[in-house]
């Protein structure tokens, strides 16, 4: 070999010799992570087989107690004591004789088949014992469901029952321990989760509760009942290119072997070549000191770049402040300046709460950019790092809290409003903003309690559309080719809404789909039938199975039949309702004060449990959070589902589930939309008052109206119920006004109710113009 390629050799051997010890570093760390991830894999998998035998037998034993039971209850209905009481036609007497012989046993009673008297006393006769009492009539065998009640939780039994004159049903409650014993008989492997659950509750938690989140993806289903033991451990320990155990140890064994076999055999070989130390390249020590000018110099561009922009100071209006949201008119109550302030308010609250990173995102509104690059200031101000969404509807927005893992984030929207209006929509720590959290944004402002960091932070653009779309077309797939129409109101939901609905598998026209700000086309209202007049004539037009509408914003839907019907939002929750509660018997459904008085019953005979509440979206997810509701839905088309979903507002995820219902129907979409088009509603009436003190007419209203014979509620405003309808006034959120709405069996009790009403108002205020 010539002078040359010895040189060559000598230069290729020493730059093996340097490489060397870093690649046998780096085999040593791929080996320890492989041997001791393997390891505990190996741990964590007998922990998985342990607790799903745990699962099983506590299944087994809660099915075991609640059939025991049963028999017990079927016993005491043949005894002779309750035979006698049932044929003299004493109910009393055959209560106490069922609760005599059957330890523990507590409210005992039997009702008529019909229910009525259980369903007038309701909330106080109880939803949950309603609901054991209808799915005993359905099955037409003794049936148990957990139920709270006085003193507590307790299993409630009940059985249909025979007699000469009419048929009742028997209903009696026992401690809840006859049932969980169960579940606390069996062993748990150490860092494991067990739960009895019925719909979306707990009933009873073993272990770590911290795991409850993801314990439904190991529910086991407790046989010929509505309740199921939910399991759940901490995941297993990741190894490197997701091996399984015995794979990760015996990679791993291999990578030791051969790092001791280059260490000890090939280094030595090498070293003993070299001819002399390899030179170091210059640290970066070394460079700053060579280049000290050049280092100063960056150092100055870097602090100029993140430097904030000086903001003049703006009056902020304290009315802008609602009760769910912030709203207010660009160029009056908003500006860029007023949104700086905003973020920061926000950023402070984040702060304060250790929440360092939050998303955004805008509507297509023409202040949508100004308002964006305004509370993005803000935020950074205070010190929390941005992620810009860009260009999306509002759920994209809640969806990127979850997806991005924020769990904070702001919607820039005016939502149905004027296009000169636009607003924000927030969530810290994975709950919506709403009355006094609202409030208090204004007051940190007002009293200059804004945090200001040392340092800005960060802001990044992250485009999450096709993970929004990906996410729902994973979980809906539908098989029926269905052909619908998509009105978005030129909307933010105009381009993002069709693509998910495509991609569940719908055949999709659009109707004023393109994003403008100024709404050339229609108000983006779906609450108001007028602005669903091009949609009806479209569906028609196009022979289209049914038509959808989307909102400015993207979180409300509205429906219209084939045959030109609106669905009103209250009477599609009857659908949804249905659907959820046959995969979550039990689970709490929630609506608001303007739907139908006829969904609470439908709610009950489909095994949940209703629950009415004020409006507001955020008001509604806060509830929903308390209660572990399953569903829910306004009657102004924000629709909520933590089954499957998130438990926030979607107009686009709401219309794929109402895809889904249909393409497992046996009915047309016609006829299915039809079948709950029933009794006579009035949209949402508006009603200006003397001043736009909305909330002082409604109070003065309360104060003053009387309705004989009907039942009252005050949760929102007055509603007022009869048998055959309702009506209801209250004050608007959002607008300066009273908003109203009707509902009755028949158009004869529809004039009756309004003309209630209209008496009861104008004797608030003569002047009114009522709309109705």
């Amino acid at each position: 070999m010539d002078d040359e390629g010895k040189r060559k050799l000598q230069l290729g051997r020493e730059q093996s010799a340097r490489a060397l010890p870093v690649l046998v570093l780096l085999m040593l760390v791929l080996a320890a992570w492989l041997l001791v991830s393997g390891g505990l894999r190996m741990r964590d998998g007998a922990r998985a087989t342990s607790l799903e035998q745990a699962r099983d037998d506590a299944a087994v034993g809660v099915q075991r107690s609640l059939e025991a039971e049963q028999r017990t209850m079927a016993a005491r209905l043949a005894s002779p004591e309750v035979l006698a009481a049932l044929a003299a036609g004493d109910p009393d007497r055959a209560a106490k004789a069922l609760a005599a012989g059957w330890p523990g046993a507590a409210r005992s009673a039997f009702w008529p088949a019909d229910l009525q008297a259980q369903y007038a006393a309701l909330p106080r006769s109880g939803y949950g014992t309603l609901a054991v009492a209808e799915a005993a009539l359905a099955a037409g065998k003794p049936v148990g469901r957990i139920v709270r009640s006085a003193g507590g939780e307790h299993l409630a039994l009940a059985a249909p029952v025979p007699t000469a004159t009419s048929a009742v049903v028997a209903y009696a409650e026992v401690p809840l321990a006859r049932i969980t014993k169960g579940l606390d008989a069996v062993p748990l492997p150490p860092g494991a989760y067990l739960a009895l659950r019925q719909g979306g509750r707990n009933v009873k938690e073993r272990g770590d509760v911290e795991l409850n989140g993801s314990a439904e993806a190991l529910a086991a289903k407790v046989p010929d009942s509505d309740l199921r033991i939910a399991a759940s451990m901490h995941d297993p320990v990741a190894t490197p290119f997701e091996l399984e155990a015995i794979p990760a140890l015996g990679l791993g064994a291999l990578l030791l072997a051969t790092a001791l076999l280059l260490w000890l055999v090939v280094r030595p070989r090498l070293l003993g070549v070299q001819g002399g130390a390899v030179d170091a390249a210059p640290t970066l020590a070394d460079l700053q000191a060579e280049q000290p000018d050049l280092v100063a110099a960056q150092t100055r561009a870097r602090a100029e770049g993140e430097r904030p922009a000086e903001v003049a100071p703006v009056a902020i209006d304290r009315g802008i402040f609602r009760a769910y949201d912030i709203r207010g008119i660009v160029g009056q109550t908003l500006d860029a300046g007023v949104a700086e302030l905003i973020g920061q308010a926000i950023g402070s609250l984040m702060h304060e709460k250790g929440l360092d990173d939050i998303v955004v995102g805008r509507d297509g509104r023409l202040s949508g950019p100004e308002m964006s690059e305004g509370l993005i200031a803000g935020l950074r101000k205070a010190g929390r790092n941005v992620i810009d969404l860009g260009l999306v509807p509002t759920p994209v927005v809640y969806f990127g809290c979850f997806h991005l893992r924020t769990g904070c984030g702001v919607a820039i929207t005016g939502s149905h409003n004027p296009p000169d209006y636009n607003g924000f929509k927030i969530v810290v720590g994975a709950e919506t903003l709403s009355g006094e959290a609202i409030v208090d944004l204004y007051a940190r402002i007002a009293e200059d309690r804004l945090h200001e960091a040392a340092r800005p932070g960060t802001s990044s653009e992250r485009d999450i559309s096709e993970d929004y779309v990906e996410r729902i077309a994973g979980d809906i797939q539908i098989g029926r080719k269905l052909k619908v129409v998509v009105d978005a109101g030129n909307g933010a939901a105009g381009v993002i809404g069709p693509r998910v609905l495509e991609a569940v598998g719908a055949d999709v026209e659009r109707l004023f789909c393109d994003i403008d700000g100024t709404f050339p086309n229609h108000h983006p209202d779906p609450g108001d039938p007028h602005n669903l007049d091009a949609l009806v004539q479209m569906v028609e037009r196009l022979d289209a199975d049914f038509g959808l509408a989307f909102d400015g914003d993207g979180d409300r839907l509205g429906v219209v039949t084939r045959g030109g019907k609106v669905v009103f939002p209250d009477r599609l929750l009857m659908l949804f309702a249905a659907d959820v509660l046959q995969r979550n018997p039990g689970a709490v459904v929630l609506y608001d004060v303007k739907c139908t008085g006829h969904l609470a019953a439908h709610i009950l005979r489909h095994g949940g449990s209703p629950l009415m509440w004020k409006t507001g979206h955020s008001l509604i997810k806060a509830k929903m959070a308390e209660t572990g509701a399953e569903l829910a839905g306004e009657m102004s088309g924000h629709f909520f589902f933590a089954e499957r979903w998130y438990g926030f507002d979607d107009g686009i995820y709401a219309a794929a589930r109402l895809l889904e219902i249909m393409d497992g129907s046996a009915h047309a979409p016609s006829e299915l939309l039809e079948s709950v088009v029933d009794g006579v509603s009035t949209p949402e009436l508006k009603l200006q008052v003397p001043g736009d003190d909305a909330h002082g007419f409604v109070e003065r209203f309360r104060a003053i109206a009387r309705f004989e014979g009907a039942r009252a509620s005050t949760i929102d405003g007055l509603r007022v119920d009869w048998p055959d309808g309702w009506g209801l006034v209250r004050a608007s959120n959002t607008t300066p006004v009273v908003v109203m709405r009707f509902d009755a069996d028949s158009n004869a009790a529809m004039a009756r109710i309004q003309q209630v009403f209209r008496d009861q108002l104008l004797a608030v205020e003569p002047a009114l113009q009522l709309p109705f």
